[in-house]
């Protein structure tokens, strides 16, 4: 009887021995290499993800509302704002409905007489001249198909001749109407005798919208 309660008493310190071996040994080594444990609060922590974020300017909502969207075909090829730095738009692009109908062909930049007026992109002058008594310049934009208009102009350029991105190609004349009290230019593209949006030929840095920039975005 004595016997049997001994080795009863031996098996059970032996267990217990075992069950403090174990549990000791994986306390001392720590967490899992392979990941953390999933349960407790260091689960719930957000994961973090990077996204390319682009920052806009005070400069882009000048030109909020300007018209539509970018063209779809047009490159952006532009260098430079038409007038000044980043002009305000006093009536962006209003495609019309049909050929003939409604609508602003192009967007109004606000600028003082006497202001230069600048080839957006490379090319080569179509006409310098006069249209229903107003300045006009029209230059071919090289390579794609496509000719900026600027209005109302004092043309310091001739036909024929080729300009490069930023050359002065005139002057703001002060002949206006078009935009009421608001000295401004009138600027146009076309593809054939299709009207574009010429806010399609800028850049994103050109319109306001600075370089992108890589902001942690927070995922649970």
């Amino acid at each position: 009887m004595r016997r049997r309660v001994w080795c009863g008493v031996g098996w059970a310190v032996l267990v217990t021995a075992l069950t403090l071996i174990v549990y000791g040994s994986r306390a001392w080594a720590g967490p899992s290499r392979s990941g953390p444990s999933r349960s407790g609060p260091s689960a719930a922590a957000p994961a973090v993800r990077v996204a390319a974020v682009a920052s806009e300017s005070a400069g882009a909502r000048a030109v909020t509302g300007a018209g539509a969207g970018a063209d779809v075909g047009v490159p952006a090829i532009g260098r430079v704002w038409p007038v000044g730095v980043r002009p305000s738009v006093l009536r962006g692009w209003e495609p019309p409905a049909t050929p003939y109908g409604p609508g602003h062909r192009g967007v109004d930049l606000a600028a003082a007489p006497g202001s230069p007026v600048r080839a957006v992109a490379a090319g080569r002058v179509a006409f310098a001249g006069r249209v229903a008594g107003r300045g006009v310049v029209t230059v071919e934009l090289t390579g794609t198909g496509l000719r900026t208009t600027y209005e109302p102009v004092r043309p310091s350029v001739e036909k024929g001749a080729e300009v490069g991105a930023g050359d002065v190609v005139g002057v703001v004349a002060e002949t206006g109407g078009r935009c009421g009290a608001s000295a401004c230019v009138h600027w146009g593209l076309l593809r054939g005798g299709t009207y574009l949006n010429p806010l399609s030929l800028l850049p994103p840095w050109l319109l306001g919208r600075g370089p992108s920039r890589l902001l942690p975005v927070l995922t649970g």
